[in-house]
């Protein structure tokens, strides 16, 4: 009887939950729970709440508690899930993000939850899945919102209009929805519904052999019932004679297919037709163990090292030491004792090559988790892998910054790969974190272990394992003892002053790609910039074409004739002559992928070319081909950006040629010497991976640059003494660490008081801590004028009460009336 009393006097205690909304919301908000919803709310479950006057937003219940507010709330529309679809450590991971990259939750959750789970009654935009990525017929608007949406593939309209600085964005968009190009949807009550698909069976009467055979001499004596016959002898074949299902889009998919023919044998009660869930991704059968990867004296001490750590562990290996079989083996282990694995890349569109491997072994128990997938897939891999079902959850997690944000049900093992990669950054929009160390804290929640690998360790991850913060594993020398590949370096202004240059190719480079494509070898050509030309400038004036939004020259690209911005997208035809003097004579100046792949077909006529960059990739699974096509020597020479450094394992490029070493090595920031030397390594490790020692060769106009030397003699260590030092001498990270506030405002007289404001007051506060403002490199983006002010906070400082203060300022800033239209936000550990 007490008990019941106990249940009687629950329900009538008036409950309220803690919602995040997906919004940029400083905190979360208190809602009634209703009567009727009593006992089914809790942490982690979606809820439909009304915010603001109309709108309506599917939230995430943080806390439930019966504290009664000293405002008035509304109440919980409904309630969408019957269990939590987030836990306890992911919440935790929001609100430790939140706090350290200095966002709201609601900013993380809007990143973290694929789009589908997100419900809201505002327009959602998104590119048509049928859009073939075709550029010359777009509008400068046009092109701005496909780039913004290939970045992020699902956004609201409001936010693609804030993003691009377009107010009336509305008649751009229905114009690019007539033609096909986007979609829209505004469905409140959208949400991730499992797959259906038909299954086909052999009916129960007929697995047995003398009515099967019975059922098919009839069949053979009925001239009309051919298509019958043909349809059941390959529906046996599918099925296992009977004994599995067959699917049937894979029936439908065969020669000869008759829909009517399958109709009347169901009719007939021959086969038995069951509606089932299907899944939208693809099935992989395991290939092979794990067991028969064979570890070298190397790598098996690596492994055994490793697996001995229960915190962090740098793995530095050489390009080719074979980090990969030692990542299989780690996550074989972790299976074994029941745990799931995240394996993190920089970018998942390169990494075709891993994932095929992770399939080999584990097969369909490897799930990949990225943008291009669409939102019921995403939804799917996150529903898989927080499967209560053993059978049906996904132990291996592959995936680029986003996937850390996957719902675990116990993560035991944490890896990321090429961990210096800049990619790992989030820089638009917030939260602006970095998933590496991100990484990091999410693997300590869960007591897993993480290893951190690279051949190219970042200086502040080498710094921590040399003071003993990670554990050090080195791995020093190519799988199978192949050599590393001999660096050559040609200086550019010798070869220049001895006519001994065609183009932007020196005949060095060239005489060696004319070797490799005479022995039917492959090339790979690094010039990290894409487009034509930089820029064009008139002979007689020297005017150069300006964007009209941005303060950057427009870049020439001559598939389309045309000038872009590459930073907003703006783009005019490409002019006759110049419009300030007449002059019909436009030089261009600089270069970029697409000249490199122009004069290659100059050079090398039969040689057969492929370009990889932004602008060939935009196309959905185009990446995917360029790499497959170049896996199976259908092309000879591959061009690209830094995409063509990461995650690529071909046997057999000989040459790879780095044409521009000084675009790396001349940037103005305290980072641009450890990532030029990174970039020329990784793109380096392309050449002779497979039983021959390859050769890259660098062009430079600078080639006693310390960068340079420290790559010609594959010299890690000294590229990290000459850094650690300066660094120390400059208090620079890893000695401290570095916040950037960046203002932003149309009009540059405004921005110059704020920021001037804004930088005193904090002065006032952080003294010679605060530097700036200053402008950027590029001080205008998208109309909006840009200044910049880093605080660097030391070792003794406490960070958090560092923040405070910068939050406090910027408070204050946005509450005088003549700044309160300055955006400013948080960058903290800027990359």
């Amino acid at each position: 009887m007490q008990l019941q009393t106990k249940n009687i006097l629950a329900l009538e205690t008036t409950l309220f939950a803690d919602i995040i909304l997906p919004l940029h919301l400083r905190s979360t908000f208190t809602y009634r729970i209703p009567t009727e919803y009593a006992g089914m709310v809790e942490a982690g479950q979606r809820v439909i709440v009304q915010f603001g006057a109309k709108k309506l937003y599917s939230g995430l219940v943080r806390r439930v508690h019966s504290e009664v507010p000293k405002y008035q709330v509304k109440y919980i529309l409904s309630v969408v899930d019957t269990k939590p679809i987030v836990e306890e450590r992911q919440f935790r991971l929001w609100e430790w993000m939140s706090r350290y990259y200095m966002c709201y939750i609601g900013d993380v959750m809007a990143v973290a939850l694929p789009s589908i789970l997100r419900l809201a009654s505002e327009s959602m935009v998104t590119i048509h899945p049928d859009y073939d990525g075709e550029l010359s017929s777009l509008t400068d608007k046009e092109l701005r919102i496909v780039q913004l949406l290939s970045e992020h593939p699902v956004m609201k309209v409001n936010d693609i209009s804030v993003a691009i600085s377009i107010q009336k964005i509305m008649p751009v968009i229905n114009g690019m929805i007539e033609r096909g190009i986007l979609i829209m949807d505004e469905d409140l009550q959208q949400r991730f519904k499992p797959a259906k698909a038909t299954y086909l069976t052999l009916a129960a009467k007929y697995q047995d052999d003398g009515e099967a055979k019975r059922l098919f001499d009839e069949l053979e004596k009925k001239k009309s019932s051919a298509k019958q016959l043909g349809l059941m002898l390959r529906f046996m074949q599918l099925s296992g004679f009977g004994k599995k299902a067959v699917a049937k889009k894979e029936l439908a998919g065969e020669d000869g297919f008759s829909a009517s023919s399958l109709a009347t044998l169901i009719k007939n009660g021959v086969i038995v037709a069951e509606e089932r869930t299907a899944s939208r991704l693809k099935h992989y059968e395991k290939v092979t163990s794990p067991d028969t990867i064979e570890l070298n004296e190397e790598q098996q001490a690596s492994y055994e090292t490793i697996v001995k750590q229960d915190g962090v562990t740098l793995l530095h290996g050489v390009t080719s030491s074979g980090k990969t079989e030692v990542y299989i083996k780690l996550i074989q282990e972790t299976i074994r004792q029941g745990r799931q694995a995240l394996f993190l890349l920089p970018e998942i569109a390169l990494t075709s090559q891993i994932i095929n491997r992770l399939r080999k072994y584990f097969g369909d128990s490897v799930g990949v988790y990225h943008s291009r997938f669409s939102p019921s897939q995403r939804a799917e891999v996150w529903s898989r892998t927080f499967s209560e079902e053993p059978e049906k959850r996904f132990n291996v997690l592959l995936g680029a910054r986003s996937a850390i944000f996957l719902p675990f049900r116990d993560l035991g093992l944490v890896i990321v790969d090429e961990e210096h990669d800049s990619s790992y950054k989030q820089y638009e929009p917030a939260p602006r974190y970095n998933c590496r160390d991100s990484a990091v804290y999410l693997a300590n929640l869960w007591k897993a272990r993480t290893v951190l690998g690279s051949a190219t360790p970042s200086i502040e991850s080498y710094y921590n394992a040399q003071t003993g913060k990670y554990a050090l594993v080195e791995m020093k020398h190519r799988y199978g003892g192949l050599q590393l590949p001999e660096v050559l370096c040609v200086d550019m202004k010798d070869a220049t002053r001895k006519k001994e240059v065609t183009g932007y190719f020196s005949n060095f480079l060239s005489e060696h790609i004319r070797e490799a494509l005479d022995n039917k070898e492959q090339v790979i050509l690094f010039q990290n910039r894409r487009g034509y030309s930089l820029r064009i400038e008139c002979e007689e004036c020297h005017w150069t074409p300006q964007c009209q939004h941005c303060d950057v020259s427009l870049v020439y690209h001559r598939s389309t004739n045309s000038l872009r911005c590459h930073y907003c997208g703006y783009s005019i035809a490409m002019p006759t002559e110049c419009p300030v003097c007449g002059n019909p004579n436009l030089k261009t100046k600089g270069f970029g992928t697409e000249r490199i792949e122009d004069e290659i077909a100059q050079l090398f006529p039969s040689a057969r070319v492929a370009r990889m960059d932004l602008d060939t990739t935009m196309a959905r699974n185009r990446h995917l081909e360029i790499i497959t096509d170049f896996e199976d020597r259908k092309t000879d020479i591959l061009v690209g950006t830094q995409m063509v450094t990461k995650g690529l394992d071909f046997d057999n490029v000989s040459v790879v040629g780095i044409l521009s070493a000084d675009n790396l090595i001349n940037f103005p920031d305290f980072r641009s010497f450890e990532r030029s030397f990174q970039q020329m390594m990784q793109v380096a490790g392309r050449a002779g991976r497979h039983g021959k020692r390859g050769k890259v060769i660098i062009q430079t106009y600078n080639p006693w640059h310390q960068a340079v030397r420290n790559v010609m003699d594959n010299n890690y260590a000294e590229m990290y003494r000459s850094q650690i030092t300066e660094r120390r001498v400059f208090r620079y990270p890893p000695f401290s660490k570095l916040i950037e506030i960046t203002l932003r405002h149309r009009e540059q007289d405004v921005l110059n008081n704020a920021s001037a404001n804004f930088a005193f007051r904090l002065r006032e506060k952080l003294d010679t801590r605060v530097m700036g403002p200053e402008y950027p490199s590029v001080s205008r983006i998208r109309g909006l004028y840009i200044k910049r002010v880093i605080v660097r906070v030391e070792p003794t400082d406490s960070i958090s009460a560092v923040k405070q203060i910068i939050e406090a300022v910027t408070d204050q800033t946005l509450a005088e009336k003549e700044f309160h239209s300055v955006k400013i936000h948080f960058d903290a550990d800027p990359q």
